[in-house]
């Protein structure tokens, strides 16, 4: 009876494997030390936002995130603001992303490639960043794996109306949560160009591409009027390539190993652009318009995880005719290694210190520190998040330069008054609260706003308070001179 009932039973899909590792890696320290930084703090306020206030602010900016806003929108509104309602759509989504590599590395060259190229990718360390993090990077990693596993389906004789709609939807849902992920249709070109596709494929995808890239074009245009956003962004230098320059040294590695199989897509054709040609093609927009950040690209190391489970597979292929029952181990052991050798990496990542900033932090200072009557301002306008993400701990405290509120001016940090009257205003306190950034990663004041701001208090006030934690910093400021 009970060889029975064992050989019948049936194990879980080996796909299942891949996810639930990412999964794991994605909820160890998820709340960060209940630390929130400036980037996720953008998503924490807007999302708390009603509906028509997130629809007149992405009329002024920001509208490049409009669809992941308004999702987390919805998600704050069934589950509550928090940490983990914050970045469990990037924990999920990035395991769907590694569900889709493991299938592809599978189908491509054989199911110790696609365990590779899954468990992998959640070892990555920019990965593992974005993993937790409330923004959209993961959610198009996720859409990008997606489209890339319906192209390799296609390719391989199953393609039918439905798939090519599904693949179309894929690339538009990245598109319409950062166009810049449409770099994966050129990408998705060199693959059919490396496979040979027929031409009945070729029209098939560029009607689905076509499609997708007219579904997002009013976004794209929209959001060219606001391109001020990304002036922050310095331009290219040779040292910025250093890291794309090793992501392609190893993925041309792992293309090199590639054993294809007759008949099918290799995963070199389907790895290799995937990671390579997004890579060149920021580079060649950073030279005109500087946009390069890695998490722009972030879809791209879908292709490197292939490329290195395909590597993985290769070498446990090598060992299984001289050491059959230890060429099993050779998966298992590669990544506990890797996730020895990466423990220090991941977890720096889990710690509030792997941001910049904490928005959360400061703002408990700034309960403790205030009294009855203070004012408070801001250095730059933009340290207002904290305010926003942590109201109660402002209560009582005037914000005296603030002219129009975020959510009435359609802003992500309101709108301030002129210089004078900010003057006029300052002068009229007897204390100041003062937040700003911690002196190792302030930048230079520049703003003529900000500029008077510490001119009025270095020659009217003194400092009796001060403290620094997580790259924020609130000054106490008391008025010891008169105009």
């Amino acid at each position: 009876m009970t060889p029975h009932i064992t050989a019948g039973r049936r194990l879980p899909p080996i796909w299942l494997i891949p996810p639930l590792w990412t999964l794991a890696l994605g909820m160890w320290g998820l709340s960060r030390q209940h630390s929130l930084w400036r980037d996720e703090a953008a998503t924490w306020q807007v999302a708390r936002r009603p509906t028509s206030e997130i629809w007149h602010m992405l009329g002024q900016v920001d509208a490049v995130h409009g669809l992941y806003y308004l999702l987390m929108h919805g998600l704050f509104e069934c589950f509550g603001p928090g940490t983990t309602t914050l970045r469990l759509p990037s924990v999920l989504a990035m395991a769907v992303a590694a569900a889709c590599v493991t299938v592809i590395g599978r189908r491509l060259a054989g199911t110790w490639a696609g365990l590779g190229a899954g468990l992998s990718l959640g070892l990555l360390p920019a990965v593992q960043f974005y993993l937790q993090e409330g923004r959209p990077y993961a959610l198009v990693t996720a859409g990008a794996a997606v489209s890339t596993l319906l192209l390799v389906t296609v390719l391989e004789g199953r393609g039918g109306t439905a798939r090519w709609a599904g693949y179309a939807g894929a690339v538009l849902l990245c598109g319409l949560l950062n166009w810049l992920a449409l770099m994966i249709l050129p990408a998705h070109a060199v693959t059919l160009v490396r496979t040979r596709a027929r031409r009945e494929v070729w029209t098939r995808w560029t009607v689905a591409s076509a499609a997708a890239v007219a579904g997002a074009l009013p976004l794209i245009l929209f959001t060219r009027t606001q391109s001020d956003q990304v002036s922050w962004i310095p331009p290219l230098t040779w040292h910025m390539m250093i890291g794309p320059a090793i992501l392609l040294a190893i993925g041309g590695l792992g293309a090199l190993l590639d054993r294809p199989r007759a008949g099918r897509p290799s995963v070199a054709a389907v790895g290799l652009p995937l990671l390579a040609v997004p890579q060149i093609l920021l580079i060649g927009i950073s030279l005109v318009q500087p946009l390069f950040l890695d998490r722009y690209v972030l879809f791209s190391l879908l292709g490197l995880a292939l490329l290195i489970g395909t590597a993985l597979g290769t070498a446990v292929r090598a060992a299984t005719p001289r050491f059959p029952r230890a060429s099993p181990w050779i998966l298992p052991v590669v990544v506990a290694v890797a996730m020895a050798a990466l423990l220090p990496q991941s977890l720096a990542k889990r710690a509030p210190a792997s941001r910049v900033d904490d928005v959360f932090a400061v703002a408990t200072d700034v309960r403790r520190l205030k009294e009855p009557g203070d004012a408070v301002l801001f250095v730059p306008a933009a340290r207002r998040d904290t305010e926003l993400v942590s109201p109660r701990a402002f209560s009582g405290l005037r914000d005296i330069a603030l002219a129009e509120s975020p959510e009435e001016s359609g802003t992500l940090k309101g709108v301030e008054a002129g210089p004078a009257r900010i003057r006029t205003a300052m002068l009229a306190q007897r204390r100041i609260l003062l937040v700003t950034d911690a002196a190792e990663v302030a930048r230079p004041v520049s703003a003529q706003r900000d500029r008077m701001k510490t001119s009025v208090l270095e020659k009217y006030f003194t400092p009796v308070a001060d403290e620094q934690v997580r790259g924020r910093r609130v000054t106490v400021y008391l008025r010891v001179k008169s105009p």
